[in-house]
């Protein structure tokens, strides 16, 4: 195939294109350049051009040969595996020799296609490969060993596995024949040697091949050497390879771990940053590899001031520059960060919430803050004596010449507000006087940071109120947050509503007394506000609405709250994204209204039927529906509507009967879409709690559907929609009694390997389940009771974990009907019932506690000869002591 031989008016067309295509003065309309080089890439020859104008057209501009080689790697991504194989020999015939291309940006390019070929036909689909990437590094010609150590980095970062595989007709695997040579090529002379081989090197920390494991001493010594590296990028990678050790093999680092600190010490304050951030990370590293503490705590007293001087904004940092950045300017597009709507959840983990980062750049100030905390969790007020003598130095400083200094102390107090609390809080009022000031600062940077700092310290703002001065305390900080959340500036309007969710959630009913003026404000910024920190009002009107319930229920207060809103509501359209935190916030309000919702219900119920209408139309055809589909509008939506089935109970059902939502619910509940379907079943269950009957037409096929998500062979990826089915059947079964009976068996059947795998699976689903199991045996236990024995030791585990409340009552009523219909279903499980029973604080009911006294009573007759002493002796005494309230003074004695 090599006799392949490029036509002449070929060559020339499609260098006329390639030239047209990245010329900045070109007036031809690109996208027609393009259509023509896809028509082009129909012959099967094409990609042979592209690969002979890389190799070969020395005549050519570089950036036409760089562009034909970019055109050529892209069509091998969609098309090298149906090519001819003469044509694919015939670019790997030319890619092989332009590796050592005089000119770096074409060797740069073949080193990026070597790569994809490498992952598209593996080492063995190109056995020439290995072999002259070897002849390369060892030619002693700088540019053929740069071109090779390219692509061999390359394929380390896209496909390193590849390397650390068996190749039939190798004696050994390819990383063991590259190894030694990059680390021959640490003492190169030429930087982006060494910079090459160590990035490569690197790239298998985290899969440690064997080779790499046998040579790390070698791999350290090379570390040390490169340690002093004049040049910043190969110092980066030094400490980029400490961080990952660190993480992944802290052992291989412990014999050195000393000099390893002091050079951390040291790069940490490189003066070029990225080095320095680098570096940084290794004290988050340190702590999360649980390595003796001690280790590092003779360093604390040199580490802090680092830290803390790393943490003043640099001049060109883009926060200072946008800082000035006025509120009453529109957001541009691009201003908007894309949003993430966490689908409703039915349990007790409801994971965690991230603080979203204000500016999501990472950087060396961030950083030297994450490690602060980081540090002071682990050493806790061990790390205040470094600590304090500098805030306290730079906090009172006023000039406008010291701001960032002063900033930086800032957010060090922030950083350490909970790691550090044992020795701040009997400071609390000191730290809370110096901030409020600060709320009112010159510079904006300064207010947000102050936002965010007393934000940390809301929890123990909260626990003071109760003290001499203390809600004087805390009146002060929400004023001062609310005064801050009028502030002209975007930045501060941020800082300031996220702080005062904080202090929302924390606060709860104690923010009901100055409910009118919190609501005056927010409504005033929900009027003054661009659409970004709109999305943040929304949030803490919602969060105001989850942390005070029914005190929002006042006319007085709604007066305040509602108009804007329904405004707003009305001047959206459907398919407007700005619509999905609106949806949120209305979902969090009539949760917290309850019935003083229902004058606002019927708009609101209509609409959100209709935008689930609307989008499931425009899944299946977009153009008939007028909207792009989107599934967050139906997630939202769902959500809102399960907010409603909440707040209004059973004044829902004449919304319900009037809507197709029961035939919407089900194509949802079907969805492919997870957080479809997650949204969907916990619909499903708040409806099943509050009206029923308009359920029961499509009964079997919404258990049917409810039972397939617990039957999922991928069970763990989709745990939060088996969850809220889960919880959705055991609601319906309450409801609808006797009529679930053709479905119990097959939901038992998922349920028991659920329970018993309860290690490996998230603890809401497993208490879903218990309580699931429990409500069906107790609607229908002439058929669960037969299979008792086989789940009852995992069922009563289960229970014992779950908080005394009302589901736990329905299924321990399961149990009582269970153990009447078949007493001796539950005998080998005793000691574990037993347990079960003793997880309960108090029973409230009065008739569920008369029945499992009878369960015991029952037992203690039906066990003679001793037998029941002897299982009652298994038993822990706080266990027996527990169980003496169900009236059984023997128990005691056993």
């Amino acid at each position: 195939m090599a006799s392949w031989q490029p036509q002449e008016e070929g060559l020339r067309e499609i260098c006329g294109l390639l030239e047209q295509q990245i010329s900045p003065t070109s007036t031809i309309d690109k996208s027609q350049i393009w259509q023509q080089l896809q028509h082009y890439s129909q012959f099967p020859d094409f990609n042979n051009y592209l690969a002979f104008i890389l190799a070969r057209a020395e005549g050519k501009p570089v950036e036409i040969r760089q562009a034909a080689g970019l055109l050529l790697k892209n069509n091998l991504r969609t098309a090298y595996t149906t090519m001819a194989p003469a044509n694919q020999q015939y670019i790997k015939s030319e890619l092989l020799p332009s590796l050592g291309a005089a000119d770096r940006h074409i060797r740069l390019t073949v080193g990026s296609i070597v790569s994809v070929v490498v992952q598209l036909g593996g080492v063995l689909g190109w056995p020439e490969l290995l072999q002259a990437l070897v002849n390369f590094l060892e030619s002693n010609e700088l540019n053929h060993m740069e071109g090779a150590m390219d692509a061999l980095s390359k394929i380390c970062e896209d496909i390193p596995q590849v390397l650390d595989s068996d190749v039939p007709g190798l004696a050994e695997r390819p990383i063991n024949i590259f190894l030694p040579r990059l680390f021959q090529f640490f003492h190169s002379p030429h930087t982006s040697l060494r910079k090459l081989s160590l990035g490569s090197v690197n790239q298998y920390i985290m899969l440690m091949p064997t080779a790499l494991y046998a040579s790390m001493d070698q791999y350290l010594q090379g570390l040390f050497v490169l340690a002093q590296d004049p040049a910043p990028e190969v110092r980066k990678l030094v400490c980029a390879a400490f961080v990952q050790l660190i993480e992944v093999r802290p052992s291989f680092l412990e014999p050195h771990l000393r000099n390893v600190i002091e050079y951390m010490l040291q790069v940490n304050k490189d003066a070029d940053d990225e080095v320095a951030l680098e570096a940084c990370e290794f004290w988050s590293g340190y702590c999360e590899a649980q390595l003796p503490s001690e280790n590092l705590r003779e360093y604390l007293p040199r580490l802090i001031p680092i830290l803390l001087s790393n943490m003043a904004y640099a001049d060109d940092d883009e926060s200072v520059i946008d800082a000035e950045e006025d509120g009453s300017l529109p957001d541009r597009d691009q201003d908007l960060k894309p949003r993430f709507h966490t689908s409703r959840f039915h349990g007790s983990d409801d994971g965690e919430d991230f603080d979203d980062d204000i500016i999501n750049v990472w950087n060396l100030r961030k950083c030297s803050a994450a490690a602060l905390d980081v540090l002071s969790n682990v050493f806790g007020d061990e790390i205040l004596p470094a600590l304090m003598p500098f805030i306290q130095a730079k906090l009172p400083s006023s000039g406008d010449e010291t701001w960032k200094e002063r900033e930086a102390a800032v957010l060090a107090l922030g950083a350490v507000a909970e790691g550090c609390i044992n020795g701040l809080y009997p400071h609390l009022s000191e730290i809370v006087s110096f901030l409020i000031p600060l709320l009112d600062d010159n510079f904006p940077l300064i207010r947000s940071i102050s936002c965010w700092t007393l934000s940390r310290f809301s929890k123990y703002i909260i626990q003071d109120i109760g003290r001499p001065n203390g809600y004087e305390q805390f009146d002060k900080v929400l004023m001062g947050l609310l005064q801050r959340i009028l502030d002209n500036n975007k930045r501060v309007q941020e800082a300031a509503c996220s702080a005062f969710a904080t202090l929302e959630e924390e606060a709860a009913e104690e923010l009901a007394p100055r409910l009118e003026l919190i609501l005056q404000h927010l409504m005033c910024a929900f009027g003054k506000y661009q659409r970004r920190n709109l999305r943040i009002v929304y949030d803490a009107i919602g969060t105001l609405a989850d942390a005070v319930g029914t005190e929002l229920n006042k006319p007085s207060y709604l007066q305040i709250l509602m108009p804007p809103l329904i405004a707003k509501w009305q001047q959206l359209p459907n398919s407007d994204k700005d619509l999905f935190p609106l949806l949120e916030c209305f979902t969090s309000i009539a949760q917290a209204l309850g019935t003083g919702f229902s004058h606002f219900a019927e708009p609101v119920f209509q609409r959100c039927t209709r935008i689930i209408q609307t989008q499931l139309l425009a899944k299946a055809d977009p153009s008939a529906a007028g909207v792009q589909y989107d599934k967050e509008f139906i997630v939202c939506s769902l959500d809102l509507l399960s907010g409603l089935a909440e707040g209004l109970g059973s004044g829902i059902e004449s919304l319900v009967s009037q809507s197709v939502l029961r035939d919407l619910l089900l194509q949802c509940c079907m969805d492919d879409a997870s957080d479809v379907r997650q949204s969907a079943f916990a619909l499903l269950g708040d409806l099943a709690r509050v009206c029923p009957v308009h359920l029961q037409p499509h009964l079997s096929d919404f258990l049917d559907v409810a039972a397939k998500q617990l039957n999922s062979p991928k069970l763990n990826e989709t745990i939060s929609v088996a969850n809220n089915a889960c919880w959705a059947i055991g609601e319906l079964a309450v409801k609808v009694q006797q009529k679930i009976s053709p479905i119990v068996m097959t939901v038992i059947s998922c349920l028991v390997p659920i329970l018993q795998h309860a290690e490996e699976l998230n603890k809401s689903l497993i208490e879903n389940s218990a309580i699931t199991l429990g409500r069906l045996a107790w609607v229908c236990p002439e058929l669960v009771s037969p299979h008792m024995e086989h789940f009852m030791q995992s069922w009563c585990s289960a229970l014992t974990m779950i908080r005394d409340d009302i589901e736990k009552e329905d299924a321990f009523r399961g149990l009582c009907a269970m153990v009447r219909a078949n007493p001796s279903g539950a005998l080998s499980s005793l000691v574990f019932m037993c347990k079960a029973i003793a997880s309960w604080h108090e029973i409230r009911s009065k008739e569920l506690h008369n029945e499992v006294c009878q369960v015991l009573h029952g037992y203690k007759q039906m066990l003679r000869n001793g037998a029941w002493d002897q299982c009652m002796s298994a038993l822990e005494p706080p266990v027996k002591d527990k169980l003496s309230k169900y009236q059984l003074p023997s128990f005691i004695e056993a």
